[in-house]
């Protein structure tokens, strides 16, 4: 059982998906978005350091305003196919062109999550490996056109029709791909 009554926790997201996983920790939380994160990263990095350095700087934006007893929670996205990074698609010919190319392939999906008090702060990456059948242009527009995938990374929700049709095998956590790995997040806010 996680016991963390003396903090105000605060998801720093508005993914549905990621409300959704919180809530099932059965943990009393709010919801607090700033607007305009830079999500960009240095040229550098690589992997799990990009979304572990997006969540840090997001977390980061925070600090100034963070009251003693809040405990903040932010956490950042990103696909990786042949060591190219994915995030989310600006429009719909960018989401379907980045089904195209995961289409038939196996990619990462790269989750970072930081915890961040206003004396303490953790960060931690998971990875998770997912393999899609091919798809035919046809799926990728119904996808696309009704979906409407432009806020998730790599343009797909695996808990969507896309990841019912196309997802032939996934390796690790599940609800990664889903954007917040949430069994990992649980084990690392009870050490905290």
């Amino acid at each position: 059982m996680l016991d963390l009554s003396r903090y105000n926790i605060i998801l720093a997201s508005n993914s549905p998906r990621r409300k959704e996983l919180l809530s099932g920790l059965d943990i009393s939380y709010q919801i607090k978005t700033l607007p305009d994160i830079d999500e960009s990263y240095p040229e550098h990095l690589t992997g799990e350091d990009i979304a572990i350095y997006i969540a840090k700087e997001k977390a980061d934006a925070y600090l100034d305003n963070l009251a003693d007893n809040t405990l903040l929670i932010t956490a950042d996205t990103i696909v990786l196919l042949d060591g190219k990074v994915y995030g989310k698609p600006q429009d719909e010919a960018e989401a379907k062109q980045m089904l195209r190319d995961l289409s038939g392939k196996t990619h990462q999906v790269l989750t970072g999550v930081c915890i961040t008090t206003k004396d303490k702060q953790k960060a931690f990456g998971v990875s998770s490996e997912v393999r899609f059948s091919k798809l035919d242009d046809d799926e990728i527009e119904y996808y696309v056109t009704k979906y409407k995938p432009l806020d998730k990374a790599g343009a797909y929700g695996i808990q969507e029709w896309i990841g019912y049709i196309a997802v032939e095998y996934i390796s690790g956590s599940y609800f990664n791909i889903m954007g917040l790995p949430i069994q990992r997040l649980y084990r690392e806010l009870k050490e905290f």
